[in-house]
């Protein structure tokens, strides 16, 4: 495996940041919802109102994939906490260590930003995802259901 580094994403990578997000929900059997667009996440990533970060994955042989992630804060801890939307790898690259590294990464961020913990989501079907989420450390949560509210439920609510 070649070697591999990280970097900030920049404005212009949003194309690059779209085809990773594409390539990733073809994994997850979700292609069919993602409705993001590149100047959309122009405006989350490089905004006014910046609402996330990410990294692009790069080795000898250019970008291989990426990772997003946004800040939420817990009341219990009294701090934030780092949430990783998406860390995605292109298959021909998985295996030699980046997705730990990506991870060691983040962890690391979320530390000098003081968040008291990391959190993401995996589909429960995803027995690679959660093999690797168990040999770093992570755990499920326990007792808890991720809930969503989402498209005329979540207008209606608001109306």
């Amino acid at each position: 495996m070649s070697s591999f580094r990280f970097r900030d994403a920049v404005p212009g990578d949003e194309a690059l940041i779209l085809r990773f997000i594409r390539e990733l929900a073809t994994y997850e059997n979700m292609l069919d919802q993602v409705e993001t667009d590149e100047a959309a996440l122009q405006r989350a990533l490089f905004g006014p109102k910046q609402r996330a970060e990410a990294l692009i994955i790069e080795t000898d042989s250019g970008p291989v994939g990426f990772s997003l992630w946004h800040y939420s804060f817990s009341t219990f801890s009294g701090a934030p906490s780092l949430y990783v939307e998406d860390v995605y790898v292109h298959e021909a690259h998985r295996g030699g260590g980046i997705g730990r590294a990506v991870f060691k990464y983040l962890a690391g961020i979320a530390l000098a930003q003081g968040c008291k913990r990391m959190d993401w989501s995996v589909l429960d079907w995803n027995a690679p995802a959660i093999g690797f989420y168990r040999s770093i450390g992570a755990k499920p949560i326990e007792g808890w259901t991720g809930q969503r509210l989402t498209g005329d439920a979540l207008t209606a609510l608001a109306a």
